[in-house]
């Protein structure tokens, strides 16, 4: 595929995109591009500027995927140490966690869900809880 800028006659400019140059130039030849504002079909190709990435830019775009992909290493090492260590509680998380703050019971490690508004009910209570980015641990190609 292939973009290009299109002016006719007129002097209206608009885009499209053809299979190829070869393309472009049958369906001009036919009579078939038109103005997207004024219809006529006297169209040419106007100048081009390819899209280029400087080699800061390319840099800058490498630094930054390297760094995504330290998060998202670091974030499944998370994961992994708490499904280890902690106990899973699933949508029992707010009660489970008032039933260690308010019972005093032995300070138990666990994960589990909770809506926003529960979360933030927990924390009006008192009740320390942090929420983490629960990734999933199947790799990305």
């Amino acid at each position: 595929m292939i973009k290009y800028n299109l002016k006719c006659k007129n002097k209206h400019e608009f885009e499209s995109w053809f299979s190829s140059s070869k393309e472009f130039e049958k369906l001009k030849s036919k009579k078939i591009i038109e103005c997207t504002f004024c219809g006529t079909k006297n169209v040419q190709k106007s100048i081009m500027s390819p899209n280029v990435i400087s080699k800061e830019q390319k840099e800058k775009n490498i630094k930054s995927r390297r760094y995504i992909k330290k998060i998202k290493k670091d974030l499944l090492k998370m994961r992994s140490f708490i499904e280890k260590n902690f106990k899973y509680v699933g949508d029992n998380l707010p009660q489970e966690a008032r039933n260690i703050f308010y019972d005093k019971r032995k300070n138990k490690n666990i994960y589990g869900k909770a809506t926003f508004k529960e979360t933030e009910e927990l924390r009006e209570e008192g009740i320390e809880l942090t929420t983490i980015p629960w990734i999933d641990n199947k790799k990305d190609n």
